[in-house]
């Protein structure tokens, strides 16, 4: 009986031991994310929101509903231009598509970058863009470019995995 009651002891401490490591066992630490969309500026009579770009204090007046949002966006890179570095968006087919006829109506408009409803770059919309690829230059410091990047690919990823997951 001694023998029966020693291993039921020894079990139960064993037990108790797994389901204090168990409970310990800290949370999956999800990565950092960032959300990114794009407004574009307002015309003089129609509703607006205000936004200031944070570096260089341009003040403008933004649509309040997003031309492209996070669900559009399938990737970022860093990429280098004559002007320096920038950030570029490559977007789904038929955000593309939405941005050229956007785009080329609205020649003369900004396009602005909204980061976690942060203001953080502006364009000045020239022609249609074409491509489905958005460059612009992000008002954040150089060296925090390939965080940024890193972040905004992030949620991508998990905007993905979403998808897939609930098809």
């Amino acid at each position: 009986m001694k023998l029966v009651g020693k291993y039921i002891s020894r079990a139960l401490v064993w037990s108790v031991m797994l389901w204090l490591t168990a409970c310990a066992t800290p949370p999956p630490v999800a990565p950092a994310t960032a959300v990114a969309r794009f407004v574009i500026e307002a015309g003089a009579e129609q509703s607006a929101v205000g936004v200031v770009l944070p570096v260089s204090g341009v003040a403008l007046r933004v649509r309040p509903k997003p031309v492209i949002t996070e669900f559009d966006i399938v990737g970022v890179v860093e990429a280098q231009v004559e002007m320096g570095r920038c950030l570029a968006f490559r977007l789904t087919g038929g955000a593309a598509r939405d941005l050229y006829r956007l785009t080329g109506t609205s020649i003369g408009s900004r396009l602005v970058l909204l980061v976690d409803g942060r203001p953080l770059g502006a364009r000045v919309i020239d022609r249609p863009i074409e491509g489905g690829v958005i460059f612009i230059f992000a008002e954040v410091p150089e060296a925090s470019l390939a965080r940024l990047v890193t972040d905004l690919n992030n949620t991508v990823a998990l905007l993905q995995e979403q998808a897939a997951k609930a098809r």
